[in-house]
């Protein structure tokens, strides 16, 4: 018979204790900072910042019960001022019999600037122990202000033995599954943890619905119910959030430091996590110029061509195209000249001021124009020999040849630096270098 079948099973085994709690060892395991801090009853105002599912909530709760303290809890996507100032209230009213009060936020990077305010005066005077808890970066999300009050404290993916530790305590608990007909193998629930991708209360989710589908029939799975229970279980990816950032970085570096399989691995990650394929597609033309550029043109056209090709057929056809670019990309020979050139010549132009057309360079459409001297003396470089004006200028004429642009010894670029040399070669030779 189940245990109040109302409520969902990651509720009834949240931990009621530290050594219940799964994971994050690196900041609760004896001798640790934070458990010393919590054993001594010090708790503390902080954030504590993780991927969904990884024991935020539970962290808190378990912080408070261990020192002895109130417990209030607040949704940044349900609350408001109202919802903060009675919280306040009542942690004040409570303060005056010295009982402390713990604010658990949930969601905090949700609250704009005057909600996360507002905690500040009553964190500093000790009306209340402040724990926000955010999947979002707190450097970004939250104000300095309130950072400087409290301590971040990074969560990190449960790992899949500590996930299939949970599911093997959820099958024998009797507030779990222990009383119910449902049987899994351990291969079973090693497949079980790692779709839930570190994420306990998912992994808990799932099991609940593999017991459902075993009941339905004989009591155990087997393969046809682990692929339903399976079926579109994508990995954790937040479209705006670090992962979002962290994944698309590791791509572009992947392709930068010239791995093909790591750069595949990254690019299916994002595309198994429901990455815009637009975007990715985006991205990779920009590595195609940003770190081949001139050593390889080939890289460009291969890469636009993917964007055009998935444009035409679309998920999940386009998608070979994608990435059939990375690999391309990652093997091909690597120069982030024509990149450094560009900065350079910007961040000068964007300091410098603005220097004259020399009057042989400019246009000259009119009569009086070429009397004053408009495109007088230039040179036509297609009738000069090697289709070169040797000794020509062509920057301002107060202007030292700045040389920005400088090829590596990689691909075709190796090409275009010899024949930079030969020009340079005949320029010298011109009275010019």
């Amino acid at each position: 018979m189940r245990d109040t079948p109302w409520q969902p099973l990651a509720a009834r085994l949240r931990p009621s204790s530290l050594d219940e709690y799964v994971g994050q060892q690196h900041l609760l395991a004896r001798g640790r900072p934070l458990r010393e801090a919590l054993e001594n009853g010090q708790l503390h105002s902080m954030i504590l910042w993780g991927p969904p599912g990884v024991g935020k909530t539970t962290l808190a709760r378990l912080m408070c019960s261990a020192c002895d303290a109130r417990f209030l809890a607040l949704s940044a996507v349900l609350s408001g001022v109202k919802e903060i100032r009675a919280a306040i209230e009542e942690a004040q009213f409570y303060r005056q019999s010295g009982q402390r009060t713990v604010l658990f936020v949930d969601e905090v990077h949700r609250f704009n600037k005057s909600q996360q305010d507002a905690f500040l005066p009553h964190v500093e005077d000790g009306t209340l122990i402040f724990i926000g808890a955010t999947t979002e970066n707190p450097s970004f999300e939250l104000n300095q202000a309130l950072l400087s009050r409290a301590r971040v404290y990074v969560l990190k993916s449960l790992a899949p033995e500590d996930l299939q530790g949970l599911l093997q305590h959820a099958c024998n608990d009797a507030r779990g599954l222990a009383e119910r007909d449902a049987r899994f193998t351990d291969t079973e629930l090693k497949a079980i943890a790692h779709a839930a991708d570190g994420d306990a209360r998912r992994a808990l989710n799932l099991l609940e619905l593999a017991a459902d589908l075993a009941e339905a029939g004989d009591g155990t799975l087997g393969e046809a119910g682990l692929a339903e229970v399976l079926q579109g279980s994508l990995r954790r990816f937040d479209k705006g959030g670090d992962d979002f950032y962290d994944q698309i970085s590791a791509l572009h570096k992947s392709v930068r430091g010239s791995d093909p399989d790591a750069a595949l691995y990254w690019l299916c990650r994002m595309l198994d996590g429901g990455a815009d394929p637009y975007y990715l597609a985006r991205r990779i033309i920009r590595m195609a110029w940003e770190d081949i550029g001139l050593a390889d043109p080939r890289a460009l056209q291969i890469a636009n061509d993917a964007a055009q090709t998935y444009e035409r057929l679309g998920k999940p056809e386009g998608e070979l195209a994608l990435g059939q670019a990375v690999i391309y990309l990652a093997v091909a020979a690597k120069s982030n000249a024509g990149y450094n050139a560009y900065n350079a010549a910007r961040a000068f132009v964007a300091k410098d001021s603005s220097r004259e057309v020399p009057v042989h360079l400019r246009n000259a459409p009119t009569k009086l124009m070429k009397e004053l001297g408009y495109g007088h003396a230039y040179r036509y470089a297609h009738d000069e020999p090697h289709a070169y004006a040797a000794g020509e200028r062509y920057l301002p004429e107060d202007m030292p040849e700045p040389r920005w642009y400088q090829p590596v010894p990689r691909g075709l670029e190796i090409k275009i630096g010899d024949k930079l040399v030969f020009l340079r070669k005949l320029d010298k030779e011109a009275g010019k270098g």
